[in-house]
């Protein structure tokens, strides 16, 4: 491992250095990979636009990011901002310096690269549902010339994307470059696979609520199972406190469960949501075929949950942070597919009497 580390420093160095000027483009290509933007941005979109699409969105984000926990947790992959510091290999002690970020001392290990692996796995769902819907509204005659062309598109825009998150990533220090190819091409496998598991769309809210107990119990056991082994999963934590050149940077939101409870909170709010009877009122009413509704809908969920970032959980005790940080990512699926549609639903009731 420490080739590939030596030589991710050497990457990051160049692009510290030829790259400086690009900082504020880069650093918005690591928001658009952030997987909470997922939540916020393409789920509200894509829920109002193609209900199954935004229901197998976040499926795929939660699952993608339960396996990136374990398999950060399995790989104890360190970033590249403590590494310098930590590691013998530099002679005399002149370890390498690399610039930090407000954005880089994140506290989880860093392999594989969380923000690839989310990026990828909600774009991959995004393209292949944007091909299936222009494929199956082409003419059969000019289907095999547009369907070559849009499919170049959209996958060139998929690897652009792709490769720019990477690039943000490893340019802010918070990864090495074989954990963000790693991420994304876990990302992808992710999402592949829930292309060939259609229960999603018809699971129940006992479905729901199994899967969450499952995800939770699993990585709990996992982590208590390794505690007993004497191997402590959080190693990474007070490494991340110690190099960090700000303590302001250090957020609790970037530590392991800190990502499984706002997975859980976001999968359970969905499940209560698409099986409340302000759902079936609404979406799966007579409104839920209108453009008009939709459009609505996803233009009042994207305001609304702008909102959500005024919202400030008290860090000061962990316990307190992941409940009320669990009530927070539930909220998100439960306005965005229950509450802002039934209240739409409401509204346009009385004007729909009065044409009548």
């Amino acid at each position: 491992m420490d080739f590939l580390h030596r030589n991710g420093v050497l990457a990051i160095q160049h692009l510290q250095k030829d790259y400086r000027a690009y900082y504020n483009l880069l650093n918005f290509m690591s928001n658009v990979g952030d997987p909470r933007n997922i939540f916020s941005i393409y789920f509200p979109l894509w829920f109002q636009l193609n209900q199954t699409i935004g229901t197998k969105m976040i499926w795929v984000a939660v699952i993608g990011d339960w396996f990136n926990l374990i398999f950060k947790w399995i790989l104890f992959g360190h970033r590249p901002y403590w590494w310098v510091q930590e590691t013998q290999i530099y002679p005399n002690h002149s370890s390498p310096c690399l610039e930090q970020f407000p954005t880089t001392c994140e506290t989880g290990p860093g392999s594989p690269s969380g923000h690839a692996m989310g990026s990828s796995c909600v774009w991959y769902v995004m393209v292949t549902a944007a091909l299936s819907h222009t494929v199956s509204r082409m003419d059969k005659s000019l289907t095999t010339y547009l369907h070559r062309l849009t499919w170049s598109f959209l996958w060139s825009l998929f690897w652009l994307i792709q490769i720019s998150v990477c690039i943000s990533r490893v340019f802010i220090a918070t990864h090495f470059p074989h954990q963000v190819i790693l991420g994304v091409f876990g990302g992808m496998l992710v999402a592949e696979a829930f292309e060939h598991t259609p229960g999603i769309q018809t699971a129940s809210l006992s479905t729901y609520l199994k899967t969450n107990l499952f995800l939770f119990l699993f990585a709990l056991g996992f982590y208590l199972l390794l505690r007993l082994l004497d191997i402590d999963l959080l190693w990474s934590v007070p490494i991340a406190k110690k190099w960090c050149a700000n303590p302001d940077w250090i957020h609790i939101d970037t530590t392991p469960f800190a990502g499984l409870v706002r997975n859980l909170g976001v999968l359970f709010g969905l499940g209560f949501a698409i099986n409340s009877e302000m759902f079936l009122r609404s979406c799966r009413g007579e409104n839920g075929y209108k453009l008009s509704f939709r459009l609505l809908c996803a233009g009042a969920s994207l305001m609304t949950l702008q909102l959500y970032h005024f919202i400030k959980i008290p860090t000061h005790a962990e316990h307190l942070f992941y409940v009320l940080s669990f009530c927070k990512s539930a909220s998100i699926p439960l306005t965005v597919v229950a509450l802002i549609p039934y209240c739409i639903h409401m509204l346009m009731k009385p004007s729909e009497k009065k044409i009548n």
